[in-house]
């Protein structure tokens, strides 16, 4: 098949090119390389600034490349604001791909007005980055999600292109559930796709004598994914064993050097809101790291095989991440056991190459 594959969050489409290409297919990656991340692609669509004469030279770039965009027997949009141009150039790029390919996927691969209208209502989730027990958190930060997708073009515009689109791919359980309830019949969850060939395998062989516990720490974001909760939590588990704990404590630090703290570690702390792991927390079971972070027990149910369930599952308050990171300091001989777990669980669910097989049967569908 001829694919194009257009917007990057993470490296989530590169990574899924690769699988796809090496199953013989023809794929082209166009996007802005998730902004300051970079990530390579085949075809690019960064705008330099907001500046008037680098949105103008951006917009004409993008219009030209759009108009070569045709007969393509797929084309996925990694979200609504697959380009960062305002809305109406992406409806108007959205409506020239409609008539130039065959089919047309819209991914739910980050936040969007079915999103926040799931974290906003209450019903769906028992907890979110937006409230905790019933209660709102976050009121100032989420606010920015309110302003941008609700009750806005760009909602619209999301609402329009999802009753649009062939189908839609969801990449994490909380975005799966957002469109169920509207589009049951066009959605489908594929797992994130990562390369693990690539990712070395870091096995923990025997019980630590003192559990490596690593946090990095984004002040930006910080309370948004819970961080400070998980912080401390973390704090009381060292000054109640301070002989079996050592805490690295990483923030504002290179990405190279960032991973090689995370790979000293036994036990890396992740999203506390969170249902299901994200990149990050992929990576790190990949590597064959102990995560503490967002693995509720029904996200198993969305992949194959739901008998391997490796992440230390935390509920969003203080004394719970305490118990769980407590459990792991008197049962660190349970770590090497886990540890081989976490780079199993990624094998058999993401490996890029299982990803584009199960991308290839929904978009045949």
């Amino acid at each position: 098949m001829k694919i194009l594959l257009i917007g990057e969050y993470s490296r989530a489409h590169l990574t899924l090119a690769e699988g796809l290409r090496n199953l013989g297919h023809e794929v082209l990656v166009a996007s802005d390389g998730d902004g300051f991340k970079n990530y390579p692609r085949d075809v690019d669509l960064t705008r330099k600034s907001s500046g008037l004469i680098d949105t103008f030279t951006s917009l004409m770039s993008v219009l030209g490349k759009f108009g070569e965009f045709k007969g393509y027997d797929v084309v996925q949009l990694i979200n609504p604001c697959f380009t960062t141009q305002n809305v109406r150039v992406n409806r108007h790029l959205y409506n020239k791909l409609r008539r130039n390919n065959k089919k047309v996927f819209m991914g739910a691969f980050g936040d969007d007005t079915y999103w926040v209208k799931a974290c906003l209502g209450n019903k769906i989730f028992d907890y979110s980055e937006f409230f905790v027990d019933g209660k709102p958190i976050n009121v100032d930060f989420n606010q920015r999600f309110i302003d941008k997708w609700i009750d806005t073009p760009l909602a619209k515009f999301n609402e329009d292109l999802a009753k649009d689109v062939d189908g839609i791919s969801a990449c994490l359980y909380e975005y799966y559930c957002s469109y169920k309830p509207y589009f049951a019949d066009k959605l489908k969850y594929i797992p994130l796709p990562l390369n693990t060939a690539e990712i070395e395998f870091q096995p923990i062989p025997e019980e630590p004598e003192k559990v490596n516990f690593f946090i990095g720490i984004n002040k930006v974001r910080d309370k948004f994914k819970g961080t400070d909760v998980m912080e401390k939590a973390l704090a009381r588990v060292k000054d109640k064993y301070p002989d079996q704990v050592i805490v690295t404590r990483v923030e504002s630090v290179s990405y190279d050097v960032y991973q090689q703290l995370m790979s000293q570690a036994h036990v890396v702390l992740d999203q506390l809101y969170s249902h299901t792991p994200a990149m990050n927390a992929l990576l790190a079971l990949a590597q064959g790291k102990v995560v503490v972070g967002g693995g509720e027990p029904y996200i198993y149910e969305l992949y194959d095989d739901s008998s391997n369930q490796p992440i230390v599952n935390v509920h969003p308050n203080e004394d719970d991440v305490f118990d769980k990171l407590e459990w792991l300091v008197l049962n660190k001989q349970q770590i090497p056991d886990i540890s081989r777990k976490s780079r199993q669980f990624v094998e058999q669910n993401h490996d890029y190459m299982v990803v584009a097989k199960k991308y290839l049967e929904f978009w045949n569908k």
